[in-house]
């Protein structure tokens, strides 16, 4: 059975943290309540489930392929996500996602904690992404990532100071 995403945003408290663990394949092994009530999901619904299991069809896949890039070689990332809940809601969270290490230095699997965005980040994310959405549906995910990385030159920022940036 398919969800199917409604317009019913469900808005994460500030002093809220949502927490997952996954296994290097992005199934999850641990979520915190808030984790499960976001989603609108029990325990047993999400444990031995790969994580994209909550990811919206809003979101551009090139920024998934930019996360796990990056944590498959060992670097954290700060992402701002839309998560899609059982019920067909939505909700954004501000992603770092790091990778977890075993005593000999192998990456075993992923670390994710969420916040609440700020809405002034949200004000320039959303439109962000429907553009690399367009582009992604139209052109493919390469066509996509090219759009971010040229939005990112013109102004003048990596990616990292610009998520930083608009979170203040």
């Amino acid at each position: 059975m398919s969800i199917v995403p409604n317009s019913h945003e469900r808005v994460m408290k500030d002093e809220d943290f949502i927490i997952s663990k996954t296994d290097t394949k992005g199934k999850l092994t641990y979520c915190n309540e808030i984790f499960m009530d976001m989603a609108v999901m029990s325990e047993e619904e999400l444990l031995g489930k790969p994580h994209s299991i909550v990811r919206h069809p809003d979101m551009p896949k090139a920024i998934f392929k930019l996360l796990w890039e990056r944590v498959q070689n060992g670097k954290e990332i700060f992402a701002y996500v839309k998560n899609l809940s059982n019920d067909g809601g939505f909700y954004w969270v501000s992603a770092n996602v790091t990778p977890s290490y075993d005593v000999n230095k192998n990456i075993i699997g992923y670390y994710s904690v969420r916040r609440k965005p700020s809405r002034v980040a949200l004000d320039v994310i959303i439109p962000l992404y429907d553009q690399m959405l367009r582009i992604e549906k139209s052109s493919g995910m390469e066509a996509s990532m090219e759009h971010l990385t040229n939005t990112l030159k013109e102004k003048g920022v990596s990616y990292d100071e610009f998520i930083a940036k608009i979170q203040k």
